[in-house]
């Protein structure tokens, strides 16, 4: 997508603008934290450029910033068939900003975006059955489970590990 156009979003806490080449040292910085990397893994700058700065045409990816600073990442995959349009969406942010709501705030700001600017009737959200904060927060934005995918995803050991299914439809948003 032509970054030109993606707008810069403005939520409670945070700002989330679109992701510039001078980006992948700081996200890859925090991509590198443990907690971050657990569910992330292998993120060097170079991944990050390639997939997330230049990457898929049809990814959108916003920097995340608080009081200007890079704080982590949230992005958005949209369905244009018209007969499954939705969005998905993926987030990370710096362990430094767990805990203080910001988190809560850009995936709340991005889904009254895509619900309300770019006309999507659901949005998705895959975490890790294991990764209980994330789940806490996406459940605060109004998200609802929907069921476990078994093996769903590779992890940095290499074994699989099964992933959570989440929806939201527009009168699910908090």
């Amino acid at each position: 997508m032509d970054v030109d156009r993606v707008p810069t979003l403005h939520g409670t806490a945070t700002v989330l603008r679109p992701a510039r080449p001078g980006d992948a040292e700081p996200l890859a910085v925090i991509l590198a934290e443990p907690e971050v990397a657990r569910w992330w893994p292998d993120y060097g700058p170079e991944r990050v450029r390639a997939e997330m700065i230049d990457g898929a045409p049809d990814t959108v990816v916003f920097v995340i910033e608080v009081d200007g600073e890079v704080a982590g990442s949230i992005q958005y995959v949209e369905e244009p068939s018209a007969d499954y349009r939705h969005a998905s969406i993926d987030v990370f942010l710096h362990p430094r900003w767990h805990g203080k709501g910001l988190g809560t705030d850009a995936v709340r700001t991005l889904a009254r975006y895509l619900v309300h600017d770019r006309g999507h009737h659901r949005l998705a959200i895959d975490p890790a059955v294991e990764n209980v904060k994330a789940i806490r927060t996406y459940e605060r934005v109004g998200f609802r489970r929907v069921g476990v995918m078994r093996a769903y995803e590779r992890s940095a050991d290499g074994s699989w590990h099964d992933g959570l299914l989440m929806d939201l439809l527009p009168d699910d948003l908090h």
